[in-house]
């Protein structure tokens, strides 16, 4: 424990990502029922990551349009706008099935009168983005990592956290340190982990054929394959596969590698060619068995992780931070405590449910179509093009994608302008 004076603060979220710095962003730029609240957001580095990069990311995110609109709440999205690849197509299929089949499952924006399907954006830009509004509204930005808690015993009184920076004092204390989170082993909340026994590479490639502003993604033995398009004209790739086929793979050469994905991806936009290195992440699904702890709360990876098959991570995460956001607000414009247990149980039961039954989802696809054998999988792939012949289960499918984010209205400049 840090002997240093304890500073004050109404929120630290601790976890300087996508969702973290996004929960930090919405709290810090919301001052509805009284002044700016106090928000910190501590993180390993001391500084934020630059919005212009000088080198293409590899690793892209997904986000769907109800991330856009919180990305717009959290005064990042005008920030970003220039740098998100809309794309307006997806097309998925399984072996057996040539791309051009009418057995694919195509989803189009016009079909439901959207521009388009949602965005394809890189990480760091996203991050960077998200950090420069938090420091607009006033956020701080601490350098250090947390080191363990020492809750006042005064049920009414903040959280006491030790970190490397200092000893902070918090009304809520916000977990948003991914996977191996230090939060939640600090509040001693478990959890529940399962191994896909999977490796997700991913890279950046240089296709022969234009990629159509269309995401495509491709169930093969023992994995999936998504193809994603970037502004650039290049494709993002995460390729998931059985541990000891990534392993080779990473190992192999070039020539090996794209060869190799040219035929995983069915030649669908002909020759890819690696345009920079190849990244490795070890795929599981994690479940925090609680999503608070005191006046704690988990938020994005440190809450749950999911198979990147759906690219649904980023938004479920972002969700998050939204959910706890308005949670918080509401309780700060009623006169409650920030961290206390009606808004923080709320929370809880508004966002695991929705994100267990993501969970299910996407484990089930990735059981079922993507490692899947015998009558059950040849079932599901025919549900695939039966699917691509309803109208009306086709626009349910692309409404679900677009998502729908909660009450943002009072992070509008004008909360009487019209909702997109």
């Amino acid at each position: 424990m840090s002997t240093g004076a304890a500073q004050d603060l109404d929120v630290l979220v601790v976890g300087g990502g996508p969702v973290g710095a996004c929960a930090a962003a919405l709290l810090a730029r919301c001052a509805r029922g009284g002044p700016a609240l106090r928000v910190g957001l501590l993180q390993a580095a001391a500084t934020a990551p630059p919005l212009h990069g000088p080198e293409p990311d590899a690793r892209v995110l997904a986000f769907s349009r109800a991330s856009e609109r919180i990305l717009e709440a959290a005064g990042a999205w005008n920030r970003v706008r220039d740098h998100a690849w809309p794309y307006e197509h997806m097309r998925v299929w399984h072996p057996g099935v040539a791309p051009a089949s009418d057995e694919v499952l195509q989803f189009d924006a016009a079909e439901v009168g959207e521009p388009n399907l949602g965005y394809i954006i890189e990480a760091h830009r996203v991050t960077a983005a998200l950090m420069e509004a938090f420091a607009e509204a006033g956020g701080e930005l601490i350098g250090g990592e947390v080191l363990g808690p020492d809750t006042v015993a005064d049920v009414a009184g903040p959280v006491r956290l030790a970190t490397s920076a200092g000893e902070r004092l918090a009304q809520l204390v916000v977990g948003a340190d991914g996977a191996r989170s230090a939060v939640r082993t600090a509040f001693g909340i478990g959890v529940r982990t399962h191994s896909y026994r999977q490796t997700a590479i991913v890279a950046r490639v240089l296709p022969e054929k234009p990629h159509q502003r269309t995401a495509w993604q491709r169930f093969i033995a023992g994995g999936t394959l998504a193809l994603l398009p970037c502004g650039d004209g290049s494709v993002s790739i995460v390729w998931s596969l059985e541990e000891r086929q990534a392993g080779g793979l990473l190992d192999a050469t070039p020539a090996q590698f794209e060869s190799r994905l040219m035929q995983d991806s069915d030649a669908v936009l002909g020759a890819l060619r690696l345009a920079g290195p190849r990244l490795a992440f070890p795929l599981q699904r994690l479940s925090a068995e609680r999503y608070i702890a005191g006046r704690c709360v988990l938020v994005g990876d440190a809450a749950h992780v999911v198979h990147p098959l759906a690219g649904q991570g980023v938004n479920l995460g972002l969700l998050d931070a939204a959910v706890l956001a308005q949670l918080c607000v509401e309780a700060r414009a009623a006169g409650e405590y920030l961290g206390a247990p009606r808004t923080l149980r709320a929370y809880e039961r508004w966002r695991r449910g929705e994100n267990a039954l993501m969970e299910f989802s996407i484990d089930a696809f990735n059981r079922v179509l993507a490692q899947g054998a015998g009558p059950l999988a040849g079932l599901a792939r025919r549900a695939l093009a039966l699917a691509n012949r309803s109208a009306v289960l086709k626009r349910f499918f692309i409404g679900h994608a677009l998502g729908r984010p909660p009450d943002l209205t009072a992070w509008e400049s004008d909360p009487a302008s019209p909702r997109r």
